[in-house]
């Protein structure tokens, strides 16, 4: 579970503990996954101990008998979890003076208590770094299952490309993608909410499902994802209802050479930077650079967006093992918007995307609401 590599990380630089509090994270670190609201949740790693969960009492059973094989405490909502926290590590180890937390997720509040009752330690070491290095390059299994979260994603765009109609509305669509997901495919949660777009609202990048109707002649763009063992899925198809005009199949062209151009170029040894500008010099030299108003891609992983950013100024050379988007977009207001987007790895050879929809323009026949 990587748990060998946190405490080496420990040692290595003299921090005795770590409180990990973000939920992706100790799932990450112990196969444990669970939403804890507003309770205590969280991971102790020691240098020199055995690490243990902490969460409410009525999650405690479920942990043990998770993929964790390690210890498992919990605190009634009554309790002072703080203090019943530091009860277990004094029982633990002696050593708890230099402490690393997640600098990125831990509020302020929690921050405050921590300190409260390890008022002899000091939190100043920052984890949130590491972990998203760590997190950076997926195993094998990892890559599988994100490979059969991109198929659930592409399940979802054909349920979404059937029930394209005149008259109904981005809201319904969304909703038979989500209603068949679960029914077909026995998929519970969606790595975000489900984004379907018609026409004009397609150059608003997040806009999401609206009671807007679609109509004929126009895009629709498609942006979602599941979420399959712990790993999400994130992939965009833009389609044509009946006859779009001339400046969105133009678009369209444009802007799928510059993922296909990106696709291509992303091997080990470039850039973040450099394959940000492989598909942006594309849209730019065609003329619609002002109308690309994002990154070209983000990580994925146990989260739909995880580090790194392949944008311009980031000079992260990319490597084998590395997971991302790749979806240049071209929004241009009064006319619609554009994105094709796939996840996938970095091989030694190149990149293999998780989704498999075909992005050559697809023309849906003109059908009325049934």
């Amino acid at each position: 579970m990587n748990l060998d590599k946190l405490q080496n990380w420990l040692a290595e630089h003299n921090v005795d503990a770590a409180y990990i509090s973000n939920p992706i994270t100790i799932a990450y670190f112990t196969g444990y996954e669970m939403e804890p609201e507003e309770r205590i949740f969280a991971l102790l790693a020691f240098k020199d101990a055995e690490p243990f969960i902490f969460c409410p009492a009525l999650n405690v059973e479920e942990a043990k008998h998770s993929e964790w094989n390690g210890d498992v405490y919990g605190y009634l909502d009554h309790e002072n979890p703080w203090q019943i926290i530091k009860n277990h590590v004094e029982k633990r180890t002696k050593s708890f003076k230099h402490w690393a937390i997640e600098q990125n997720n831990l509020p302020i509040e929690r921050y405050n208590f921590l300190r409260q009752v390890f008022n002899n330690s000091d939190f100043d070491t920052n984890l949130s770094e590491f972990i998203d290095h760590l997190r950076l390059y997926k195993t094998p299994e990892e890559v599988e299952k994100l490979k059969a979260a991109g198929a659930e994603a592409d399940f979802a765009f054909q349920i979404g490309f059937d029930n394209i109609a005149t008259g109904v509305t981005e809201r319904y669509i969304a909703g038979q993608i989500d209603y068949q997901l679960k029914l077909q495919k026995g998929v519970m949660h969606q790595s975000f909410e489900t984004i379907v777009q018609a026409g004009e609202n397609a150059s608003n990048p997040h806009l999401g499902p609206t009671m807007n109707t679609i109509k004929p002649n126009e895009l629709v763009l498609f942006d979602l994802g599941t979420m399959h063992k712990g790993y999400a899925s994130d992939s965009s198809r833009t389609v044509a209802y009946g006859t779009p005009t001339d400046k969105q199949k133009e678009i369209y062209e444009i802007d799928r050479e510059a993922q296909q151009a990106a696709i291509e170029a992303a091997k080990p040894g470039i850039t973040a930077a450099e394959l940000d500008a492989v598909a942006r010099d594309i849209i730019t030299k065609a003329g619609y650079g002002e109308y690309f108003i994002h990154r070209l891609g983000h990580g994925i992983g146990k989260n739909v967006h995880e580090f790194p950013s392949i944008m311009q100024g980031n000079d992260l050379v990319i490597e084998e093992g590395m997971c991302f988007s790749i979806e240049p977009g071209i929004y241009i207001p009064g006319v619609g918007g554009v994105r094709i987007e796939d996840c996938g790895v970095v091989t030694k050879n190149g990149f293999e995307p998780f989704t498999k929809t075909d992005k050559s323009l697809k023309y849906i026949p003109l059908r009325d609401k049934k």
